[in-house]
């Protein structure tokens, strides 16, 4: 840890990290997250049974639409050319609810944090958006970073044991 912080100038003023002197590196994020809801509204969800549509499929388009987004809506957040963002929305009956998962890929000199955790808080949020109508009382939480590689930081895995089994060894996955 350092002492100051990065995206803030010597004189207090908020600016973009320059990352021009780092090297490329192949980078991968996964972040996940959940939304907790009434049974009746899973059971609407899993099968099929809510007046918007697909819920699942529309909160997966949205998760991959929001990673590639990012730097539009995270203010001093790089612009990234992703390579590859897989969202991951699996109904769970002892929430009951929803867990987000999202798996997010670079070459860059900058990690895809921010995409990876952006895309699992645009998923739930579609997911809520969807099926409000049947229950608005549902909660989105515990949205958090569960790995990363890359970077002169190097490998990061969340230890509390509440995310899924981590991504295969260096980081690579499917998409």
């Amino acid at each position: 840890m350092t002492d100051k912080l990065s995206h803030v100038s010597e004189s207090g003023e908020a600016r973009m990290v320059d990352v021009s002197a780092k090297s490329e590196t192949h980078r991968v994020a996964r972040a996940t997250g959940q939304i907790r809801m009434q049974p009746a509204t899973l059971a609407a969800i899993v099968q099929a049974q809510v007046k918007k549509g697909d819920v699942l499929g529309a909160a997966r388009i949205a998760g991959i639409m929001a990673a590639k987004k990012t730097a539009d809506l995270i203010p001093l957040c790089h612009p990234l050319a992703l390579t590859g963002v897989n969202v991951e929305l699996t109904a769970d009956e002892s929430l009951p609810g929803v867990r987000a998962e999202a798996i997010v890929k670079t070459t860059g000199r900058t990690g895809v944090e921010m995409e990876a955790l952006t895309a699992v808080s645009v998923a739930l949020l579609t997911v809520y958006d969807m099926a409000k109508a049947l229950d608005r009382g549902m909660t989105i939480s515990d949205i958090s970073l569960a790995q990363k590689s890359g970077g002169v930081n190097g490998d990061y895995s969340r230890v509390d044991g509440t995310g899924p089994a981590p991504y295969p060894a260096g980081g690579s996955t499917e998409g």
